[in-house]
């Protein structure tokens, strides 16, 4: 009797197994969602900020100066480009995303090193994401510190060494300019896709979905149809984001609200191409919300530098993030709200959004072709 139970017991679990791996969509779900997980947290997931570009002006070209400049380019942390550039020329690399801190050393630096013991360096960052800014200018802080250790050491002398902190697009370091053009790429991005394609995964189960296709308009315009609905309410939330951000958070549209709207719209559209591509290749309702949250919201999240760093991440990491439609959406977002910049600033942003979104609309046609064939 106990024998006849194992093997029942026996049985049922070689099918179970058997079902399990015929089944590619449900073996890509437990293998491979866990490893992109894992890759995901693994290499994106970090405090530190390493490899930032940015940019020293030595007016002095002095000893002290070039010692304090060889110890930051020694740093892991900065990526260093000597230049001799105007105020106007730093704000224009630090609007364009060109550099993320600018440290100008004045001609005089040495001389009141020398006679008064003292010197200023400014510093210049932008608190677009103010994260990033503070930790940066923590990090050169602890470099001067240092370097004021050594002097000590060797002269007996107190320098004191001031760096005067300018924080450019957000001076009061609030959360909100970095907050809000992430939440609109997470919110639009969630609606557009996910809920696209579970709308149309749902027609598909309940068998309703031929009916629409037989009837008298084309296939393509039933799936417009049934996309516009999700257009317009995706256009609605960015409304009501944009009116919270200016009357709750006192976060004022700098740019223009034609130019963030029809960017936006741009952006819709290739999430909504994005949830069609979803509902192709998924069976249920469950499934395709599921691919939806696993390969939209993760790299909606840590790989537009809404939450981390791009320059934190292995360059392979890199490379896909470019791939991301979110990645674009995000930078024209913060140029157009935060920094106020116009269409000259962002077009190649927009180029290439344009170019995913064409690119998927492609896929989309020719899959809804093949499956009706």
């Amino acid at each position: 009797m106990k024998n006849a139970v194992w093997k029942q017991l026996y049985a049922f679990i070689q099918k179970e197994f058997y079902h399990v791996f015929r089944d590619r969509k449900t073996l890509l779900m437990l293998f491979g969602i866990p490893i992109a997980q894992v890759l995901l947290f693994g290499f994106v997931l970090s405090n530190e900020i390493k490899n930032s570009k940015i940019v020293v002006c030595d007016y002095a070209k002095d000893y002290a100066s070039q010692e304090i400049i060889r110890k930051i380019e020694a740093s892991k942390y900065f990526n260093v480009q000597k230049a001799t550039l105007t105020h106007d020329q730093i704000e224009a690399s630090l609007r364009s995303g060109d550099i993320k801190m600018a440290v100008i050393f004045p001609a005089d630096f040495y001389s009141d090193l020398s006679h008064l013991n003292k010197a200023q360096i400014q510093v210049i960052a932008d608190a677009s994401d103010p994260n990033t800014a503070t930790t940066l200018s923590n990090y050169l802080t602890s470099i001067i510190n240092d370097y004021q250790a050594e002097a000590l050491a060797q002269t007996k002398k107190p320098y004191s060494i001031i760096p005067q902190v300018k924080m450019l697009y957000n001076p009061e370091l609030l959360g909100a300019p970095n907050f809000v053009p992430g939440v609109m790429a997470l919110v639009l991005m969630l609606i557009c896709a996910m809920m696209t394609a579970v709308a149309i995964v749902k027609e598909k189960e309940m068998g309703t979905m031929e009916i629409l296709l037989v009837s008298p308009l084309k296939p393509y315009l039933v799936i417009i149809a049934k996309t516009i609905p999700y257009l317009l309410i995706s256009l609605l939330n960015l409304a009501a984001i944009l009116l919270m951000s200016v009357f709750l958070l006192n976060l004022a549209i700098k740019g223009s609200v034609i130019l963030l709207f029809a960017e936006s719209t741009l952006f819709i559209i290739s999430c909504l191409a994005l949830g069609l591509l979803i509902s192709v290749g998924s069976t249920s309702q469950m499934s395709a919300m599921m691919t939806s949250q696993m390969s939209l919201m993760l790299p909606t999240m840590m790989l537009t530098g809404f939450m981390f760093p791009i320059e934190n991440m292995p360059f392979w990491m890199q490379g896909i993030s470019y791939i991301v439609p979110s990645r674009y959406y995000y930078t024209i977002v913060k140029a157009v709200m935060l920094e106020g910049l116009g269409f000259t600033a962002i077009w190649r942003e927009t180029l290439v959004l344009a170019g995913i979104t064409l690119v998927l609309v492609v896929i989309n046609v020719r899959s809804f072709k093949i499956r009706l064939a």
